[in-house]
């Protein structure tokens, strides 16, 4: 085949393929053009096209998240790369394989005043695992290409074994970047596979652990984000069937099981202080990944004497409550589905479950009693809008106020819901749920977002690659809501000028100049008025709903007041 006379490049096309990489987003550039020729003159490659770096970066990340396969981010030399650090840092704490292949110009004229010249090694050597810097001069000895090929494969070895994260390879390309090779044979280079151990835990220390955690002991199992994990989810339902076992869930964990406890905050801020050692746990197993939660977090670390137990693949010591006794680097779902095998001879009489339901079950009727009082404000637009998403529906929630209100309602039916938690920006929202809808065809996906960070991300919708199926949902609320309700920044005189940013977008205008339907509301009516033709468009649409933030901060703190 024809392609480039750059062999690194076609070295990298070669390995990508071999282990298992599907999804390329590449920005156009000159310096990395060899690599565009090399990735998209391979049908086995899925390239797309993405102008914006910051953009493209956030939309590779939604499509790694939605595959569950490594993503390639492909840019040209000099700034292009920093656009990319926001959404690599996500990807880093959120677990998520990204591929970065930044091109680069051969070391001698690095810091040369030539065009585009920076130091791009080590620029994102925070977030990613590993760094590779491949030389210009390779095609010159055999030695060269021998130690591409090495490099090229380690990386990829690297961010899709383990602990899944990105990795950065830069490839530094001589003049002429235009040539031709006259043929390549595709598919020889030679590929590295790895044979991994068993990543479980020995009969013996299952059942060690399980008869520490019998009754009479209390056990509270909380799970943060996390992929939909079928095993994960069987064995929680086992565990949780136990009298002395409770599991609290996030929306985000994507987990669902009928004695499940959901809507931690709602529970928790329908906790008496006379109840509190009742429910208090004796021992707390962790999962997933950083908590939406602080009321939670808060409750977790006040207790004296926890046994706290942290149980995932770690880059680092994890110690939230300040309780951490265990760290078990396992795969959730093969560790609990050993431990709920492990308990199951330890099961006896206990009413600890039976009291955190009882209280979930209080709490809910104190979440309706609460709403059917309330006037129009974002608890109320919640509450109207998640009931009506179809179940199969894909959802995404931009960070700020939107992942907070989910947290109060049943979510239960949803096929899935995600978020940025990994660092909890509210940048990319837009694009990482556009990438998802790319890689989730069988029905749309919808984005739940603040008005701020919709603006903030306001270049992914013209990307040109977003869905037909694609829906957005934006709470138009004046701006920064999550300002106007946290103690930090709520009563400070900066507030709606520095913080709360009026944001007033032309909405309708947008839709019109990119082909997208529009809906305006304001009210449950009209929400519920628009939502046939809002779920049935036959393009992309967003739905502005309309509330006062002043009044939504005001109705959320006595929510939890009360």
């Amino acid at each position: 085949m024809l392609t480039t006379d750059k062999t690194a490049c076609n070295i990298l096309a070669d390995l990508l393929i071999a282990h298992g990489v599907k999804d390329v987003v590449l920005s156009p550039g000159s310096r990395n053009a060899p690599v565009i020729v090399a990735l998209t003159r391979r049908p086995e490659l899925r390239c797309i096209t993405v102008i914006d770096e910051r953009v493209a970066a956030f939309t590779a990340l939604g499509l790694a998240i939605e595959s569950d396969r490594g993503t390639v981010l492909v840019c040209t030399s000099g700034t292009a790369l920093l656009n990319y650090a926001p959404a690599i840092a996500e990807a880093f704490y959120r677990k998520v394989p990204l591929i970065v292949v930044s091109a680069d110009r051969p070391m001698q004229w690095i810091d040369q005043d030539d065009s585009q010249t920076m130091r791009q090694p080590g620029t994102l050597a925070t977030v990613v695992k590993q760094t590779y810097d491949i030389p210009a001069d390779i095609e010159s000895t055999a030695d060269g290409k021998w130690m591409a090929n090495r490099l090229i494969n380690d990386a990829l070895i690297t961010a899709l074994g383990g602990r899944k994260a990105p990795v950065h390879i830069n490839l530094r390309l001589d003049a002429p970047l235009s040539n031709d090779a006259a043929e390549y044979t595709a598919g020889t280079a030679r590929t590295i596979a790895t044979l991994t151990p068993r990543e479980d835990i020995t009969v013996k220390q299952a059942r060690d652990l399980g008869g520490r955690l019998a009754s009479p002991r209390r056990v509270m199992i909380v799970a943060g984000f996390s992929r939909p994990d079928e095993r994960l989810n069987r064995a929680l339902c086992r565990l949780a069937e136990l009298p002395n076992v409770v599991v609290l869930t996030e929306t985000v964990a994507n987990l669902h099981g009928k004695r499940f406890i959901g809507r931690i905050d709602t529970v928790l801020s329908a906790m008496s202080d006379n109840s509190g050692d009742a429910l208090r746990p004796d021992t707390v197993i962790t999962t997933g990944g950083a908590l939406v939660s602080r009321h939670v977090k808060e409750y977790l670390r006040s207790i004296d004497n926890l046994d706290h137990w942290h149980v995932g693949l770690n880059h680092t010591t994890i110690d939230c409550f300040r309780h951490l006794t265990l760290r078990i680097d396992v795969e959730p779902g093969i560790f609990f589905q050993q431990l709920a095998a492990a308990m199951q001879p330890h099961r006896a009489t206990s009413d600890y479950a039976s009291l955190w339901r009882d209280l979930a079950c209080r709490a809910a009727e104190s979440h309706d009693k609460f709403l059917s009082d309330v006037p129009w404000s974002d608890l109320r637009a919640f509450d109207t809008i998640i009931p009506l998403i179809p179940c199969r529906w894909n959802v995404h929630l931009s960070n700020g106020t939107p992942i907070r209100y989910a947290q109060l309602n049943d979510c239960s039916h949803l096929h899935r819901c995600d978020c940025n938690r990994g660092v909890s920006g509210i940048d990319g929202s837009t694009s990482t749920a556009i990438g998802a809808a790319i890689g989730y065809r069988s029905a749309p996906t919808l984005l739940i977002s603040g008005d701020m960070s919709a603006q903030y991300d306001i270049g992914a919708i013209f990307s040109g690659h977003v869905p037909e199926n694609f829906k957005m949902i934006v709470i138009a609320n004046g701006g920064g809501g999550i300002f106007r309700f946290i103690g930090a920044t709520s009563k400070l005189p900066e507030l709606d000028q520095r913080l709360a940013c009026k944001v007033d977008l032309p909405w309708a205008d947008i839709c019109q100049a990119v082909g997208w339907r529009c809906f305006t509301c304001g009210s449950e009516s009209e929400i519920r008025d628009a939502w046939p033709d809002f779920s049935n468009a036959d393009r992309p649409a967003i739905m502005t709903v309309t509330t006062d933030g002043a009044l939504s901060a005001d109705l959320l703190r006595q929510y939890f007041n009360k």
